[in-house]
């Protein structure tokens, strides 16, 4: 499968590009290779399709701060993401396309041509999936039952009992719309608007399909498959694409946006991509140094604390944290050493101490300071 190509790169723009910026080349590029403009061109259709993408995230402002922060995963690139075809585009981006080519979606909006109904999409699912620790950093695969709405198979989403059931809207003739003058400034005027007997759908059912009251849907439970890349954050959303409701009497399911909930570790704690361990050891292993176990996401491992350590070294085990999830490496794991110290000692043992706190290898030196931990730590 090709990789995905930047974004930016797509509409030939700079990450610091403005709205208007990003919105005139993205009118550039679709009037290029529009579908009407290039008729059977696979090529030209993919790229078409690929800009589309490429702006639906650069001019939303929430989705943009996603793909600069975690690239394609952020903005559902990892499962897919993008439009299935050309009239997904259309339907999603519906408004937009009259206000980029003053016109509809079909080439002829051009010239002036008025645009036909566009294709109906279903709505949207979300659901919420909860990993941990272990699941983040390995990738993984969850199956998840949904309740949605799916065609109904008796009518194959006509809504009609019959073929013979559905006929063409005598008010409108089977376009969708009507028109009638209006009164306006400028004198009489057409206005185009839905047609009210048909709801702009252009036929009318005259018996419904006894399976789905002709909604052209039913109720239904269906298992998705989502695979979950490496590296994901708590709050990132995924969108896999079709898999959402299907809509009232045909037209393209809606998408399942998959959003991230991450588990918090009993031991371990993320900083973005590295992780976090705090290690407390004796006041004789800091001065005698130890070999001492520490957790990691694939296990423990053992670790060797110097002679000497002071209270707040942090000590660095690079490629043990959480993979990037653009696939940039992997952070490190910081092991942040700490002294226990008691509350309370023996008799025995609190002699021992007095006789150590007039030692001078015990007395604090300055050198031992924090400029002298922070030195030790870059």
């Amino acid at each position: 499968m090709a990789e995905k190509r930047d974004y930016y790169e797509v509409l030939g723009v700079a990450k610091n590009a403005t709205k208007d910026e990003i919105k005139k080349a993205y009118r550039k590029l679709a009037i290029k290779y529009h579908p009407d403009k290039n008729p059977g061109d696979k090529e030209a259709e993919e790229k078409f399709k690929e800009a589309a993408e490429a702006y639906d995230v650069l001019s939303d402002d929430t989705k943009r701060q996603r793909y600069d922060q975690f690239g394609h995963a952020g903005v559902g690139g990892a499962a897919g993401g993008g439009f299935s075809d050309v009239n997904d585009i259309f339907t999603h981006f519906g408004d937009i396309f009259g206000d980029l080519f003053g016109g509809g979606a079909s080439f002829g909006g051009f010239g002036g041509g008025s645009r036909g109904r566009a294709v109906r999409k279903g709505s949207n699912l979300r659901v919420r999936v909860k990993l941990n620790l272990s699941e983040i950093v390995s990738g993984t695969e969850k199956k998840i039952k949904i309740k949605k709405k799916v065609t109904c198979t008796a009518c194959n989403g006509s809504g009609a009992a019959t073929s013979n059931d559905v006929q063409s809207c005598p008010d409108c003739k089977g376009s969708g719309y009507v028109i009638r003058m209006v009164n306006g400034i400028f004198g009489r005027m057409q206005q185009q608007s839905p047609c009210p007997r048909c709801g702009g759908e252009g036929k009318i059912i005259t018996h419904k399909c006894p399976h789905c009251s002709g909604e052209g849907v039913v109720d239904a439970e269906e298992t998705v498959t989502v695979q979950i890349p490496a590296g994901v954050a708590d709050g990132m959303q995924l969108n896999v694409p079709g898999k959402g409701n299907a809509p009232r009497h045909g037209g393209v399911n809606g998408d399942l946006y998959v959003l991230i909930s991450e588990e918090e570790h009993p031991q371990l704690e993320r900083d973005g991509n590295d992780l976090i361990y705090t290690l407390d050891i004796s006041f004789p292993d800091a001065v005698l140094g130890a070999n001492v176990e520490i957790p990691t996401v694939e296990g423990n491992v053992k670790i060797h604390i110097d002679e000497g350590t002071q209270s707040g070294k942090i000590l660095r085990l690079r490629g043990k944290g959480v993979p990037d999830v653009n696939g940039y490496g992997r952070g490190d794991l910081l092991v942040n050493v700490q002294v226990y110290v008691p509350k309370s000692v023996t008799k025995d043992e609190k002699k021992i101490l007095e006789k150590l706190q007039e030692s001078e290898s015990f007395k604090p030196k300055s050198q031992n300071g924090f400029f002298n931990r922070m030195r030790d730590f870059f």
